[in-house]
């Protein structure tokens, strides 16, 4: 069956849809010997489709993988880093790390810590970072000072970021300690980010930030720099998220 190439690179889980399109602009995916344009399409059963001179073949396509990390602070959420900083895919196994296409769904700062999934499901992976699907993420965050509930009603209602408005968001008071404050925040949108630069605007810098949960994935427990595999129940209800 014909399929445009980076749909097939996202199955395959050698990328996600868009990192396929940036692997495609970089020279380094070939059909036929010939270097392929964004739009091309294939049919791995009578095409020769290489990604940096390795055949992707149709009996090679992996097992589909779904992981939540803990993502510690200074950890960068990419799969490599140009300036050689710890990635997410360093605090997985061997096994994991290379041949299975695994990554990072969307990002976390790497002065953020807190929930963040990792799979090789390229199509899941585009449908759960689309806005469309307002996939809420739930926050813990520390910030300086004491937010008076005015301010606070602000952020709820929608601050103006990159000349427009941010949608409404949940934010609760949880404790206050000196010159701090802990908020809970629900956000359905991604906005780089968005958390930090919304409380730098309000006078109330973040001190840290701290994301325990993704739709249905709630962090709990799960030790700082571990991961675990998703159960079935929690994969089926991430991708009920992406329906429409």
């Amino acid at each position: 069956m014909t399929e445009r190439i980076n749909k097939i690179l996202s199955q395959w889980g050698i990328a996600s849809r868009r990192q396929a399109e940036t692997l495609i602009l970089a020279g380094r995916v070939t059909l036929n010997g010939n270097l392929v344009t964004l739009g091309t399409k294939a049919d791995l059963n009578t095409d020769l489709l290489e990604v940096d001179g390795v055949i992707i073949k149709p009996k090679n396509r992996p097992e589909y993988i779904y992981l939540l990390l803990n993502k510690p602070l200074g950890v960068v959420s990419t799969c490599d880093d140009p300036q050689k900083r710890r990635t997410v895919l360093d605090l997985l196994p061997p096994p994991l790390q290379q041949g299975q296409g695994i990554h990072p769904v969307g990002r976390l700062d790497t002065n953020s810590t807190g929930a963040l999934l990792l799979t090789n499901n390229g199509d899941l992976t585009n449908k759960l970072i689309h806005p469309r699907y307002h996939l809420a993420k739930t926050y813990q965050v520390w910030v300086k000072g004491y937010p008076p509930e005015s301010m606070i009603d602000k952020w709820r209602k929608g601050v103006i970021l990159d000349n427009q408005e941010t949608l409404p968001a949940q934010v609760d008071v949880i404790k206050q300690k000196p010159q701090q404050t802990l908020l809970q925040i629900v956000l359905t949108e991604g906005k780089k980010r968005q958390i930090r630069r919304v409380a730098e605007i309000l006078g109330f810098p973040v001190i840290s930030l701290h994301r325990i949960s993704i739709g249905p994935i709630q962090l709990k427990d799960l030790p700082l720099g571990k991961y675990r595999h998703l159960i079935e129940t929690e994969i089926k209800a991430l991708k009920c998220q992406t329906k429409s």
